[in-house]
């Protein structure tokens, strides 16, 4: 899994869904990533732009075509989308993180829901049989490695185009 470059937006607010273009860094991170993929036969990407663009750039330098899969958006943070996390209601961070994987004080997407698409996703992708990059986003990829419902289970660091390697199969564990 390959996380997209620097999204166009100020640090410390919220973008989920928010279909997001990159930053004017991105050429240099790009090529960064470039140098770091690992061996591929498909790339799957999330349909958000932040996501397509990078898919479509390696896809043109290693001639494949995308698979587009709604499924690796990003989570759907409601309400607290475009808004500082500073800026969010005590309230709601609060409730959020009493039932982590189940409250939706934002209106959007619940931790669970997310997790299930996402593992809904790679279930299909593991089908095919064929080393798959697959390009999306850090709630996704943390998500795809969480091994329990409980915010530390999401804990996972995953830097702007960052590559983490998933197990092969369901038994493994990262």
């Amino acid at each position: 899994m390959l996380r997209h470059t620097r999204p166009d937006i100020a640090p410390g607010i919220c973008y989920g869904q928010t279909d997001l273009d990159l930053a004017d860094s991105f050429e240099r991170e790009a090529d960064q990533v470039l140098r770091s993929l690992p061996a591929f036969s498909a790339i799957v990407s999330s349909p958000l732009r932040r996501c397509r663009k990078l898919a479509d750039l390696i896809a043109d330098r290693y001639q494949q075509s995308i698979r587009i899969e709604p499924r690796l958006a990003e989570m759907d943070f409601g309400r607290w989308e475009g808004v500082a996390w500073n800026d969010i209601p005590r309230g709601e961070l609060d409730q959020w993180a009493e039932d982590f994987s189940q409250a939706r004080p934002h209106g959007g997407e619940s931790v669970s829901a997310l997790k299930a698409r996402v593992e809904d996703a790679l279930a299909d992708i593991r089908m095919r049989q064929a080393p798959t990059l697959i390009v999306t986003h850090a709630g996704v990829i943390r998500a795809a490695l969480a091994q329990g419902p409980e915010a530390h289970h999401f804990q996972t660091q995953v830097e702007f185009g960052e590559v983490i390697r998933l197990p092969d199969s369901e038994e493994e564990h990262p």
